[in-house]
């Protein structure tokens, strides 16, 4: 009778232990991802989406060990060819997933309509990406809701309209991707307020005045705002001191380069291609050394090394 009990209490404690718990699949999980799998046409790369099957072992899933809430969905064809049975829109389905962390849905030219509101429920997401798409109509203004939010990338779909000022409320928020969109407008001057590491614009129809992005006193180290339509006089932007990368080509950008350019730790990327910059390019620094004629050139009367000399 020892040896009994001693075996079902083995057991019980067997069943209650944080692993066997994580093997759980929370039902409200499973039936938000099964919906998902079926607005997306049931695609042949999600076969392992057996209900019959804990929800945690499936392809793109990844659970929380503790409390084996999904907290990952990442379905992504970065190193190979998209899944072309991936169609239909982002269920809005998706927003029950109330405990995710990630969100991601990248290389999927199938996948339409628009951003679901519901994804304004993950209040837990830090990393949300819907690239790669032909997800379509505007920059949703919800987005402001998601105060943990870190990475905001929307970059590679058919998205319209304005960036919603809501976006300065995401405090948190490092990295901001909007581009090779059908964004158009002036940018939102409280962008300016956040301190973002990495922010790229380009290949929209954005007009306007852009210099809020740059900061001495900011951790950015990265901003494209290539082929747009800004205008704004480059001589007045707060220049950064910090490592940094820029590209601005195909602009109406104007007025003269800093020297303060030249005092930046390292500079890695500087394209001031296609613009109305006029003057002598500063000497010192890299400018000169580490990019050429094509960095410059096609401005309305910028002179100087690389350049041909001013006259």
């Amino acid at each position: 009778m020892t040896t009994i009990l001693l075996c079902f209490f083995s057991l019980l404690l067997l069943l209650l232990s944080p692993v066997a718990i994580s093997q759980k699949c929370n039902p409200q999980d499973k039936k938000a991802l099964l919906q998902i799998k079926k607005e997306l046409n049931n695609p042949k790369s999600l076969s392992s989406w057996n209900p019959r099957k804990n929800c945690c072992d499936w392809i793109f899933i990844h659970c929380d060990g503790t409390t084996s809430r999904v907290i990952w969905l990442a379905i992504q064809f970065d190193s190979g060819v998209p899944d072309p049975e991936f169609s239909g829109p982002i269920s809005s389905s998706v927003g029950n997933l109330t405990y995710l962390e990630r969100l991601e849905f990248n290389q999927l030219p199938k996948i339409t309509g628009q951003i679901p509101a519901t994804i304004s429920k993950l209040k837990n997401l830090k990393y949300l990406t819907i690239s790669g798409t032909n997800v379509a109509g505007p920059t949703p203004s919800f987005l402001g809701q998601l105060k943990n939010l870190e990475l905001l990338d929307l970059h590679s779909n058919k998205l319209t309209g304005s960036i919603p000022s809501s976006l300065s409320q995401l405090t948190n928020l490092k990295q901001l991707f909007l581009h090779d969109n059908k964004l158009s407008g002036p940018i939102p001057a409280s962008l300016g307020q956040l301190n973002l590491e990495r922010i790229v614009l380009s290949k929209n129809r954005l007009v306007g005045d852009a210099s809020v992005l740059f900061g001495s006193n900011k951790r950015t180290d990265y901003i494209d705002l290539s082929r747009n339509l800004f205008s704004f006089d480059f001589s007045k932007i707060d220049v950064p001191k910090s490592s940094f990368l820029l590209d601005i080509n195909h602009n109406n950008i104007y007025g003269k380069i800093p020297v303060a350019w030249t005092k930046v730790k390292e500079l890695r990327m500087f394209n001031v291609s296609y613009n109305l910059l006029c003057g002598q390019i500063p000497q010192g620094g890299n400018l000169q050394t580490d990019f050429d004629v094509f960095n410059y050139y096609h401005n309305k009367c910028l002179c100087g090394s690389p350049l041909p000399k001013c006259k």
